[in-house]
């Protein structure tokens, strides 16, 4: 199942089971990466009646290439994580909904989540728990060489750049990751940092630098990407100096951070100035019957394992919520 965001709505593709607009859910959980299975799973434990609507079964976790500081694993893949998670939800009956737009999510004692089939699919409860997205450059050639030698995945797509000419922008750790993942393989991977500092855990700046086709650009920014049918050259500014020169490259990867999605939310729920849900130490935003988990809220630290707990502590509120509700 694939969830493609565009503007305020959410497109969902390859239906597995769809959710029944005749009944009332207890909950209805938006989001399957770590929080949202999580959720669902403790909703699913309790006998509540629930239903899923996802991006992508796993999240942005299947992203990832070998998760190595989650509690009690010592080492698993993205995918194979996900897949297990998935597993333990699907032993439970749950539907889930596909090929369809949320528009908009009407707020009440049942909750209206309306589809663009004109559909209404009604919850007593909602859980969010829809993650991020990449953030971008927002620079000249940046969307026009999207595919075409841009990427905003390194897992997904250096297998392309075998014996190339790469570029990654950003400081963190999904930076300094891309870089390990293409050193591999690339000949030649240049990390660029507006700052003079990368920001990233020392352990992976380490293995970064013990290849010797790694190298980092400090105080400087990529500020126009080139090419004809593809990627061909990136224009450098460096940030002490204003100079600007061209490098011959072969792809860019954009790792600057990422975004909530949350545009669908807008007036409904409180939100930050990062598009983050506010939440409570009890994942309730600011519309009772709502609650959210995750790297969508504004929580801090976005890990795997604390979104999973989170999602855990969302579903023991939302149930919270029911037992109230119906007594």
């Amino acid at each position: 199942m694939e969830l493609n965001l565009q503007g305020n709505n959410l497109s969902f593709l390859s239906v597995s089971a769809k959710l029944n607009s005749d009944k009332i859910y207890d909950v209805i959980v938006v989001g399957a990466g770590p929080a949202g299975y999580t959720a669902a799973l403790y909703c699913l434990r309790k006998g509540i009646i629930t239903g899923i609507i996802a991006k992508d079964l796993g999240g942005k976790v299947t992203d990832t290439d070998m998760i190595e500081n989650y509690t009690g694993i010592q080492s698993v893949s993205g995918n194979d994580f996900a897949n297990s998670i998935k597993k333990q939800v699907l032993q439970f009956p749950v539907d889930i909904e596909g090929s369809t737009l949320v528009t908009t999510i009407e707020d009440g004692e049942i909750k209206k989540i309306n589809l663009s089939d004109n559909r209404v699919i009604k919850s007593k409860a909602i859980i969010l728990a829809t993650g991020t997205y990449n953030k971008r450059l927002g620079i000249p050639g940046e969307n026009e060489f999207l595919s075409k030698g841009v990427s905003y995945c390194a897992i997904c797509d250096a297998s392309f750049y075998k014996n190339k000419n790469t570029i990654i922008v950003g400081g963190g750790n999904s930076a300094v990751d891309a870089a390990i993942d293409l050193a591999r393989i690339a000949t030649q991977v240049t990390l660029v940092h507006y700052r003079n500092k990368l920001k990233a855990d020392k352990v992976l700046i380490d293995k970064m630098l013990a290849f010797p086709n790694v190298k980092v650009l400090y105080d400087h920014r990529v500020s126009e990407i080139k090419g004809t049918n593809k990627v061909d050259q990136v224009v450098i500014t460096d940030l002490k100096t204003t100079e600007e020169y061209l490098l011959n490259i072969d792809g860019v990867f954009i790792e600057i951070g990422l975004r909530a999605n949350s545009d669908f939310l807008s007036g409904l729920v409180e939100i930050n100035n990062n598009g983050e849900v506010i939440v409570d130490a009890y994942c309730r935003t600011s519309k009772q019957g709502i609650f959210a988990a995750g790297d969508i809220t504004n929580v801090p630290y976005k890990q795997i394992v604390i979104a999973a707990g989170e999602g855990a502590k969302a579903a023991l509120s939302a149930c919270e919520y029911l037992t109230k509700l119906n007594n």
